[in-house]
C-alpha cells in the first residue's frame, strides 16, 4: 500500500476524476479528505470509501472561497493529524468563441481551476511545510501545454496551473514540499459530456464528429483517457520518495499531445 498512513485532500472530489482519485488514494492506504461544493456527493464518496474498509471525511468547500477552503484542509488536518497530500482538481468547463464569451463566464472558470488551486494551496502548505514533506498534485489537462478553439478560459486557467505549480517546487524544495502537474487528455467525464453538444453546437459538426475528430482525433488509437489512468498517476506522485520528480508535468492522453 503505497500510501498508508498518509493524509491527502483531494477537491472535486465527489464526482468524476476526483472520486477516482480518492478512491485509489484509499486503497492505497490514505486517509483522505473528500472536499467538494456538492456535500451530498462528498457525502457518497466518503461513504463508499468507509464501507470499503477505508478512512475519509467529507468537507463541503468552494474553492473560491478562501475560508471556507482554510476551514476545511484546518479540519482535515486536525481529524487525521497531519496533510502529506493535496489534489487540487475543482474544474469546470464552458466554451464559447472569445468573441461571445461573458466575462463573468471566463472570470468563473479561471476563479475555480486557477484560483482554487491557489488557495488549496495556500492552506496546504501551512501544515506541510513545518512536517518538511508533501505533494502537491494539481489538475492540469493537455490544454496545460496546448490551445484548442472555443476553450479560452479554460486553456488560460491550465496554462496557469503550470506555472503555479513550477513556481511551488521552488518554494517547496526547501521545505521538503513537491509539486506536479497530471495533464490528462479527455476522460469521459460529465464534464467532457456536457462538451460534446456545445462543441457540435459552436463548429457546426456532429457529435460523431466532435468525438472522432476533435476529442480523438490526435490520439494513437482513438481511446479516451480513462478515469483509473489518471488515478494511478496521482498515486504515484503523493507516494513519490524525492525531490527528483517536482515541478513537472505529465501527460497522459494516448498520445493527443507529446512534449
Amino acid at each position: 500500500m503505497q500510501l498508508q498512513g498518509q493524509v491527502a485532500v483531494v477537491t472535486g472530489a465527489g464526482s468524476g476524476i476526483g472520486r477516482a482519485i480518492a478512491l485509489a488514494f484509499a486503497r492505497e492506504g490514505a486517509s483522505v479528505g473528500i472536499a467538494d461544493i456538492a456535500a451530498d456527493g462528498a457525502q457518497k464518496v466518503a461513504a463508499e470509501i468507509e464501507a470499503a474498509g477505508g478512512t475519509a471525511l467529507a468537507v463541503t468547500m468552494d474553492v473560491t472561497d478562501e475560508a471556507m477552503v482554510n476551514a476545511g484542509v484546518d479540519r482535515i488536518a486536525e481529524r487525521f493529524g497531519r496533510l502529506d497530500a493535496m489534489v487540487a482538481n475543482a474544474g469546470i468547463q464552458i466554451v464559447h468563441p472569445i468573441e461571445e464569451f461573458p466575462y463573468e463566464e471566463f472570470r468563473r472558470v479561471v476563479d475555480i481551476h486557477l484560483g482554487g488551486s491557489f488557495l488549496l494551496t495556500k492552506a496546504a502548505v501551512r501544515h506541510m511545510y513545518p512536517k518538511k514533506r508533501g505533494a502537491l498534485i494539481y489538475m492540469g489537462s493537455v490544454h496545460s501545454h496546448e490551445a484548442s478553439a472555443l476553450k479560452s478560459a479554460y486553456v488560460a486557467a491550465k496554462h496557469g496551473i503550470l506555472g503555479l505549480a513550477r513556481t511551488m517546487a521552488k518554494e517547496g524544495g526547501k521545505h521538503g514540499v513537491r509539486s506536479n502537474v497530471i495533464c490528462p487528455g479527455f476522460v469521459r467525464t460529465p464534464l467532457v459530456e456536457k462538451q460534446i453538444p456545445e462543441q457540435a453546437r459552436d463548429l457546426g459538426i456532429s457529435e460523431e464528429e466532435v468525438v472522432k475528430n476533435v476529442m480523438l482525433g490526435r490520439t494513437v488509437d482513438g481511446e479516451f483517457t480513462t478515469l483509473e489512468d489518471v488515478a494511478a498517476l496521482a498515486v504515484f506522485l503523493a507516494g513519490f520518495r524525492s525531490a527528483a520528480l517536482t515541478g513537472q508535468s505529465i501527460t497522459a492522453s494516448h498520445g493527443w499531445y507529446m512534449g
